[in-house]
């Protein structure tokens, strides 16, 4: 056969592959618009979404309210997935009884489910109607080409039904495989809290507010926290054994109460602080803010570590001595060199005191930190790597390695980049970094492109705080990260809630070893744990000595806070910082 006849015997294949592909574009095009005009209601009893697919394969499902977005990312397997997207309501009669006084926001929460029946109700809705609008779409396509080729009908027949199968089984199987709870990648919503218009008891005053912007935020805050349930990864695989509330920076900012909200509503096991509690170096600044008490107040495990402003001169050890008279305070660094490991429901926690101190001056203060970092490395050797490395300089943090994650605080940012946790500011900074001078006049205002709403305010960071989550396997199964900002001037307004997938940050799960809400807390020094695993170098798990001290104390969850801003806290490349 001829190159002639190959080609012509090629062509008129090419050309049905060609009118496929093309009636697949139209049919999908066609089954997304469908859902798009007539989309899908699901409901529980006090919310309702209405969800339609969108255009693109983007593989996530948005819910955009006028508050902000909550956004549902999958990681694909092996096709993207056509995003969906939902408009979420708050019924009627809830927003009444809201206003009210009738109903909390724990109240509100949809059970898990009552969640998923809604939203197993409305993907099969969804996909029916767009396998209709496939269908019809095809369908006035071959209709349109039946009267144009009267003697083709058949073959376009074959070639609308392959199309439109393909436009419901590809996108359809891809959906099917992706939008799974063990393929979550990440939860996220943004500004949930931007028509909240006063700044007292910003968690716990929503139940309280009657105007209607308060009232809807607290109706998506429920949902949100029961979409957060539905997709969390840990939710199919293992259980929770211990909640940890990471904070930093607080600078002497007393916002316990709030903390405190937090804890009980999170169910937070223990708080873990990096460092910087007050501003000066002084213990009785904390005295003097009630901070003692508030952390007192939390009733559960406060994890502590000295931060460059918990000290007035070199080795003063004045807030350590205070915070250990707190009940519930555990030092992972009680005095210089004497380190401890604490234990929270099975996950192991050590950790180091930072050397500096407040108003320090050093041309090199890299070399400090790599200096305590090869401390500690020298006095936990022999031992397996704790669960959680604590310490407040991010330059040390990333000399020590942990078996699941390594914390620090310091730079009122948050970050995460690999096993290494950076925690942000529940403070912004402090007051020191957050005050009001008289506002600019209107042509100053003009000419430094400043904001009239927030005339007047010099900012800090966002105000940030992790819930850091373990599960039974003692492997890290997830990482939820709040930032709001506004929270001075009365407007606080939520920046971004992210929920990330433990095994992202751990992806090994420990072996022969399991953790539970029932195995309490210990404390227990580094050196004696050391002596005990060269006593018996078989030993997997160090068993506590019997003068061990043992605490339990309830769950609990604190917000962060961190106080060091530019010129406060302002770092190089090679790690040093500058601070007054």
């Amino acid at each position: 056969m001829g190159i002639r006849q190959r080609t012509a015997a090629v062509v008129p294949w090419l050309r049905r592959v060609g009118v496929v592909a093309l009636l697949l574009v139209v049919a999908y095009t066609g089954g997304v618009a469908a859902t798009q005009l007539w989309p899908v209601h699901t409901q529980t009893r006090y919310f309702a979404a209405d969800i339609s697919i969108e255009p693109g394969l983007s593989s996530t499902v948005l819910l955009p309210t006028v508050v902000g977005d909550m956004e549902v990312s999958f990681n694909r397997r092996l096709l993207p997935a056509p995003g969906l997207e939902g408009r979420v309501q708050v019924r009627e009669e809830v927003t009444d009884l809201l206003r009210r006084g009738q109903l909390r926001t724990a109240d509100l929460e949809p059970s898990p489910e009552e969640l998923r029946a809604a939203i197993d109700d409305g993907v099969a809705e969804l996909a029916w109607k767009f396998a209709a609008g496939a269908l019809v779409t095809t369908a006035l396509i071959m209709l349109a080409y039946a009267a144009a080729r009267p003697t083709h009908v058949a073959r376009g027949l074959v070639a609308s039904a392959v199309a439109t199968v393909l436009a419901m089984l590809v996108p359809g199987t891809a959906a099917y495989l992706t939008y799974r709870t063990d393929r979550v990648a990440e939860f996220r919503t943004t500004s949930l809290l931007s028509l909240v218009e006063q700044n007292t008891d910003i968690l716990a005053g929503l139940d309280r507010k009657a105007d209607q912007g308060a009232v809807y935020v607290t109706n998506l805050l429920a949902l949100s926290s029961a979409m957060r349930e539905e997709f969390s990864p840990d939710a199919t695989q293992t259980q929770t054994a211990a909640r940890f509330l990471l904070v930093s920076d607080i600078h002497g900012m007393n916002q316990y109460p709030l903390m405190r909200e937090i804890v009980q509503t999170q169910d937070i096991d223990a708080v873990i602080d990096a460092g910087d509690l007050l501003n000066f170096g002084r213990e009785d600044e904390g005295d003097l803010t009630g901070i003692y008490e508030g952390i007192e107040s939390l009733g559960v495990p406060y994890i502590y570590v000295r931060g460059n402003h918990d000290g007035a001169f070199a080795r003063d050890e004045g807030v350590l001595e205070r915070m250990d008279q707190v009940p519930n305070v555990l030092l992972v660094e009680p005095t210089e060199g004497e380190l401890q490991q604490i234990t929270v429901n099975g996950v192991t926690v050590t950790g180091f005191n930072d050397s500096r101190y407040f108003n320090q001056r050093s041309d090199d203060y890299g070399a400090d930190q790599a200096a305590l970092a090869q401390r500690f490395r020298e006095a936990t050797a022999g031992l397996p790597p704790s669960d959680i490395v604590l310490t407040h300089q991010p330059y040390a943090a990333d000399r020590v390695t942990a078996g699941a994650v390594t914390i620090n605080g310091h730079m009122h940012v948050p970050d995460l980049t690999g096993q290494h946790l950076q925690v942000g500011s529940f403070t912004g900074g402090g007051l020191v970094n957050q005050f009001r001078l008289p506002p600019l006049t209107e042509q100053a205002q003009e000419a430094a492109q400043e904001d009239p709403e927030t005339a007047g305010e010099l900012e800090g960071h966002a105000y940030s705080f992790d819930i850091l989550t373990f599960g039974e396997d003692c492997a890290i199964s997830s990482l939820t990260r709040y930032s709001y900002r506004n929270l001075v001037s009365g407007r606080p307004q939520f920046d971004d809630v992210s929920l990330i997938n433990g095994r992202t940050i751990q992806p090994q799960v420990p072996q022969d070893r399991s953790c539970s809400a029932d195995q309490g807390v210990e404390v227990q020094a580094v050196e004696q744990l050391v002596d005990d695993a060269e006593a018996d170098p078989t030993q997997v798990e160090v068993t506590p000595p019997d003068d061990a001290v043992v605490t339990t104390l309830p769950p609990l969850e604190l917000p962060e806070i961190d106080d060091e801003t530019g010129a406060d806290g302002s770092s190089d490349a090679d790690g040093t910082t500058e601070q007054p």
